[in-house]
């Protein structure tokens, strides 16, 4: 009789080990998942960028400085796209600050403000922003989700068996690269 409550006792645990470790592995193809979608967004968004250089250009010719900023802020997400998190917060938070003064500066050219491409690539834009700000929820979410699970008794048991690792979170690095420039049209 004791040999059977031992037995039980014994799958009882395994089994809560193996719905941790699941759980766990769930929890990780999630904030992996999460990932993607930010990297599909920050594609798709240094993809509309030369475009948009190529319409603004004409417009803004003495403005080479802003332009090659935004051109050297793309080629330095670009080049960084296999990097962590952090450092690719820090990269795209420098292309946002860029494209941001790029919109900026665009108020100074009437003629520009009215070209349908401009206005067309510059919505595009905006879509992709909004798209990027619903992934780095959703990461940031999964992320969460994982790193309480990996550091929370007694899924942490589980997870430091299995070397399950805290994911990072994609974060803006300054309350700069957070405020929204105002630009007005």
């Amino acid at each position: 009789m004791t040999g059977l409550i031992i037995l039980a006792i014994i799958v009882a645990v395994a089994g809560y080990a193996i719905f941790l470790y699941n759980d766990l592995v769930k929890k990780r193809q999630l904030v992996e998942e999460g990932w993607s979608g930010i990297d599909v967004q920050l594609k798709r968004r240094t993809d509309l960028i030369p475009n948009l250089l190529e319409t603004v250009k004409g417009y803004m010719g003495h403005e080479r400085e802003t332009l090659e900023a935004v051109t050297n802020a793309r080629t330095a997400a670009t080049a960084g796209a296999n990097a962590g998190p952090a450092e690719r917060a820090k990269l795209e938070g420098a292309l946002s600050g860029a494209l941001g003064k790029l919109l900026a500066i665009a108020e100074a050219y009437p003629d520009l403000k009215a070209n349908t491409t401009f206005l067309e690539f510059q919505q595009a834009l905006q879509t992709v922003e909004d798209e990027l700000q619903l992934s780095r929820r959703y990461y940031n979410g999964a992320t969460r989700d994982l790193n309480t699970a990996v550091e929370s008794f007694p899924s942490n048991v589980v997870a430091n068996t299995f070397k399950f690792e805290k994911a990072e979170y994609f974060e803006l690095e300054n309350e700069t690269d957070r405020a929204v420039p105002s630009v007005k049209f």
